[in-house]
């Protein structure tokens, strides 16, 4: 059993940056593949990034390839987003989601409950 908490989240204008952190419980937290998905109203949860277990790759939608970087640190059970350059479209609720393998959504067994980034034009 993982339990994700997601912190970091908040308004900023376009171009800022904003660090979101995902928390993790549980002594294998090292095993499991992270995401992040995000999801805006009247939209579909949609992947942000994902990486594997040992944080050696990695992978990005393609709207946000070149201004996010995911991150790990197994010895601190968190993961992490680092959204640079941020627009008005990367508005919306941010879920870390931890699972076996990385993958679609459905390949994540457990999701945080969200952290609301707003980024103002």
């Amino acid at each position: 059993q993982v339990q994700l908490v997601e912190s970091g989240g908040g308004l900023v204008q376009a171009g800022d940056s904003l660090r979101l952190s995902c928390g993790a419980t549980g002594r294998t937290f090292g095993v499991y593949a992270m995401a992040w998905f995000r999801q805006s109203p009247g939209k579909e949860r949609e992947f942000v990034a994902h990486i594997n277990w040992s944080g050696g790759s990695t992978d990005y939608a393609d709207s946000v390839k070149g201004r996010f970087t995911i991150s790990r640190d197994n010895a601190k059970n968190t993961v992490y987003l680092q959204m640079n350059r941020l627009k008005p479209e990367d508005t919306a609720v941010y879920y870390c989601a931890a699972g076996s393998f990385t993958g679609p959504r459905g390949a994540y067994k457990y999701w945080g409950q969200g952290t609301q980034v707003t980024v103002s034009s």
